[in-house]
């Protein structure tokens, strides 16, 4: 069985990442490391590891940088570099993880694949009590404030979909082996400013052999709805992944290693 961290991107998000621990604390596997890779939160959140303490959990790392806009494959190569296990999982800071997230991830490990779990949407009017506590997922999920709905139910078992498909690729619900992120020299830092960061990612190991386990009713996140990100990069990156797609390049020249 391999051993597991995981990487929670996050900026300014210190409630959603603080929930975020308790639930891998609640859950049903053994974690060897967190790590918060935090994209320069104003204020810091680097006080949110240090009063934590879990039987599940082994060890938390913090790490940031300064605030010079959305530098998340930056702050993510630099907590693949501090991983000491053999395969990583990643959450966002909006993103809440099911019990069994962990368990189920590594129930669908596999060599040759990476994993990409769903996720259903929580209304952003319901995150605020959410996150105070006021409410719980399940009072969500029965009172219908979270769309997606079948994409919040853990299934008696899983629905497997086995590709290499662009569609759907994402970095909020994802298992990797570490050593195919080395492989591919993790994520692109040439990727400044939302969007494209992820499936650039995902066709990278694509072009190095790998596929997709694309993974209905196991690995539950639960997103929590806000206002957009800025997209003023977007049409840039998309050129950048269109590049990769073309190219089928496999690694990133400034990526986990510098060159």
């Amino acid at each position: 069985m391999p051993s597991i961290s995981v990487i929670i991107s996050c900026y300014n998000q210190n409630k959603s990442v603080t929930k975020i621990t308790q639930l891998l604390e609640a859950g049903s596997h053994s974690i060897q490391e967190v790590i918060i890779a935090d994209d320069g939160s104003n204020p810091t959140l680097e006080e949110t590891p240090a009063n934590l303490s879990s039987k599940r959990i082994q060890k938390y790392i913090f790490l940031t940088h300064e605030d010079k806009g959305f530098r998340k494959c930056k702050i993510l190569n630099e907590a693949i570099r501090r991983t000491t296990s053999d395969y990583i999982l990643f959450l966002d800071g909006d993103c809440l993880p099911h019990r069994h997230f962990v368990k189920d991830h590594i129930a669908m490990a596999e060599k040759g694949y990476f994993v990409q779990g769903r996720r259903c949407f929580i209304s952003e009017k319901s995150v605020p009590p959410l996150l105070d506590s006021k409410t719980s997922l399940s009072t969500l999920i029965f009172s219908g404030k979270v769309s997606g709905l079948l994409k919040s139910a853990r299934f008696p078992l899983p629905i497997i979909k086995r590709n290499s498909s662009m569609y759907g690729l994402l970095g909020c619900n994802l298992g990797i082996w570490r050593d195919d992120l080395f492989a591919v020299n993790g994520f692109d830092e040439a990727f400044e400013g939302w969007g494209r960061e992820d499936s650039d990612l995902g066709a990278r190991l694509y072009n190095f052999g790998l596929k997709r386990k694309m993974v209905y009713g196991r690995a539950v996140v639960y997103h929590l709805n806000h206002p957009e990100n800025s997209r003023d990069k977007l049409k840039t990156n998309d050129q950048r992944l269109e590049s990769t797609i073309k190219s089928k390049k496999t690694r990133c020249s400034n990526g986990i290693i510098k060159k």
